[in-house]
């Protein structure tokens, strides 16, 4: 997932799909890059399971599934603690070290 994320067109669909499903052509509109170079981002969007693709009448809706980027949120919060803690000791160290000086 983090992979898919890293791109920052995927990023980007990502964010036209809160507003709600839809097809390619809608998705590439914004972007300098051919209807096929979207449909490669969907398809790696889709594995990693944060997009999932439906087909309604003659159009392929994508739409966005949250759950995923909620699992990684959660797990980016334990590392958030552990990084405060870090800078706290950190601080802490700094200002022993200038009571030393």
């Amino acid at each position: 997932m983090f992979a898919a994320l890293a791109d920052p067109t995927r990023r980007a669909i990502l964010r036209q799909l809160r507003d709600g499903d839809a097809t390619v052509a809608e998705l590439a509109k914004p972007f300098t890059m051919s209807q096929p170079a979207v449909s490669k981002h969907l398809k790696v969007l889709e594995q990693a399971g944060l997009i999932s693709r439906t087909q309604r009448a003659t159009a392929r809706l994508s739409h966005l599934e949250a759950e995923p980027l909620r699992a990684a949120v959660g797990w980016l919060m334990d590392y958030r603690a552990y990084w405060a803690e870090s800078f706290d000791r950190l601080d802490r160290l700094l200002d022993e070290l200038k009571d030393e000086s």
